[in-house]
């Protein structure tokens, strides 16, 4: 079957969204920049797909459900958001400069932070958290409102008396902002991270839009 693209695709940084001819792109999910949606992929209403200066790559069979956020960035080196065959995103998920292998289950309201990596196979269950650079190995199954983080990789539960400790060792300011800042020292941190995120959010004011879906 044949279906005409659609959505609102946006051209931003000189890079404009591709999608195939046998994709479905819902009439109110947004296309920003250099964003690629493979054969036969579904990115469904409310859906954004934000490249910023990196790329996002959808493959095929692929499902991105309502409202789910993908977002690349290049702050703090090239993190693009990769997504394999047959891979779902449940609604309100959010991906962020992450790599997930074929056939992955990320879950309504989940979310993958910077540098993390998914196998083939493994599960994301329902407002479960993969933190920035963990490596989910194939198969994995990441509970409901669970913690994956560090390497080898630990699950925490959300009251557990070692997750503050646990996410400051990651560095995630570092990884997602290349902000280098005492996990302590919060105001300066998210006062450096906002001035990231200002600059780069800036660039979206030359963008052209293509379409309106």
């Amino acid at each position: 079957m044949i279906v005409e693209a659609q959505g609102i695709r946006i051209r931003h940084r000189g890079h404009e969204p591709q999608v195939h001819p046998t994709a479905y792109v819902a009439p109110t999910a947004t296309l920003v920049g250099d964003v690629r949606v493979g054969p036969r992929a579904r990115v469904m209403y409310g859906a954004v797909l934000d490249a910023e200066g990196s790329r996002i790559e959808v493959g095929e069979a692929a499902v991105i459900c309502e409202n789910a956020v993908l977002r690349g960035s290049a702050v703090a080196g090239d993190q693009p958001v990769l997504v394999d065959d047959h891979v779902f995103v449940g609604p309100h998920a959010t991906l962020l400069g992450c790599e997930v292998g074929r056939c992955v289950y990320v879950a309504t309201a989940a979310t993958v932070l910077q540098g993390a990596r998914l196998g083939a196979g493994s599960v994301v269950a329902v407002g479960a958290l993969v933190h920035a650079r963990a490596v989910l190995p194939d198969e994995f199954f990441v509970p409901p409102q669970t913690v994956a983080l560090d390497a080898p990789l630990r699950l925490l539960a959300p009251g557990d008396s070692g997750l503050a400790e646990a996410v400051g060792r990651v560095g995630f300011a570092q990884v997602a902002f290349g902000v280098d800042a005492e996990w302590t020292d919060r105001i300066s941190r998210y006062e450096r991270i906002a001035e990231v995120r200002v600059a780069e959010f800036g660039t979206h004011a030359d963008d052209e839009v293509l379409n309106l879906g």
